[in-house]
């Protein structure tokens, strides 16, 4: 896998990474103009009020309309950052969503040391699952008896997404908090035992990166890792139906055409449904 990391932020290949990445860069140089300014005032005072001899302290209480200027200044400026710059990125990623009839839909459920990715089959719609069928062989615990599971598709730290089509998913975790993040999409998201977190980006350069965890989930953290491969809508397609086509050889159903079509959406939803949780 190519190295997408360098000295400042990595690679970025995310719809809303443009604006993401102005707004940290503006922070960073907004903090260091203060830390500068404010270390040479810091300076300045050191040398001008030192200790010498035949120089007397004035303790007469005096008042300098700069600092307040300076604090107003400040103050506008952040506020400037709240409004204009870090609440529009919030509303597009955190509450925007798209039509989940638009958009690839995926449940991504956490486990140490592991990302499972559950994908609908043809039918759209994601079978149920129960904890008392998960073992190695079935991590999610699908009920593949139920008719809506039987064309499910999952993966092991293999996420496949479609190139400029939006992907929302819904994420949790079987046990530890952990940190969902893919550095080339700007998308750091908990994953939270109990709750289902919704969560949205879109893609706009194909390619193979990586998944991390960002949150330390116990003593194999380090290899808690996958891969994010972003293709074009044929590979997707084709990947759907080659995993469809194991999947049916699997459990003695045949083989799928692999020219077939791809598992259409599930029906819309909210984008934010009942009992999910934001950070």
């Amino acid at each position: 896998m190519e190295n997408h990391f360098g000295w400042w932020l990595p690679l970025n290949i995310s719809a809303h990474g443009a604006g993401i990445d102005k707004l940290i860069n503006v922070i960073h140089v907004f903090m260091v103009v203060l830390f500068v300014g404010w270390g040479l005032f810091f300076l300045y005072c050191l040398i001008r009020f030192r200790s010498r001899s035949g120089h007397k302290a004035n303790t007469t209480v005096q008042h300098f309309k700069l600092p307040v200027y300076l604090e107003v200044g400040i103050l506008i400026f952040e506020i400037f950052l709240l409004v204009f710059l870090s609440s529009p990125i919030w509303y597009d990623v955190k509450i925007a969503f798209p039509a989940e009839k638009d958009a690839v839909v995926v449940r991504i459920v956490a486990e140490q040391f592991a990302w499972n990715i559950h994908y609908p089959g043809k039918d759209g719609k994601f079978g149920p699952t129960k904890p008392e069928l998960m073992d190695g062989s079935n991590p999610l615990g699908l009920d593949r008896s139920h008719p809506d599971a039987k064309d499910d598709i999952f993966t092991i730290n293999n996420l496949h997404v479609p190139v400029n089509k939006p992907v929302i998913v819904h994420l949790m975790s079987k046990d530890v908090i952990h940190s969902f993040f893919l550095p080339v999409m700007r998308v750091k998201q908990d994953a939270i035992p109990g709750h289902e977190i919704p969560i949205w980006f879109e893609a706009n350069q194909t390619g193979e990166y990586e998944i991390a965890c960002a949150q330390l989930c116990g003593i194999s953290h380090f290899r808690m890792k996958g891969q994010f491969f972003v293709d074009t809508q044929e590979n997707f397609d084709k990947f759907l139906a080659e995993e469809a086509a194991s999947l049916a050889a699997e459990s003695g159903e045949g083989t799928v055409n692999p020219a077939a079509e791809a598992p259409a959406p599930p029906a819309e939803a909210p984008a934010n449904p009942e009992g999910s949780h934001h950070e």
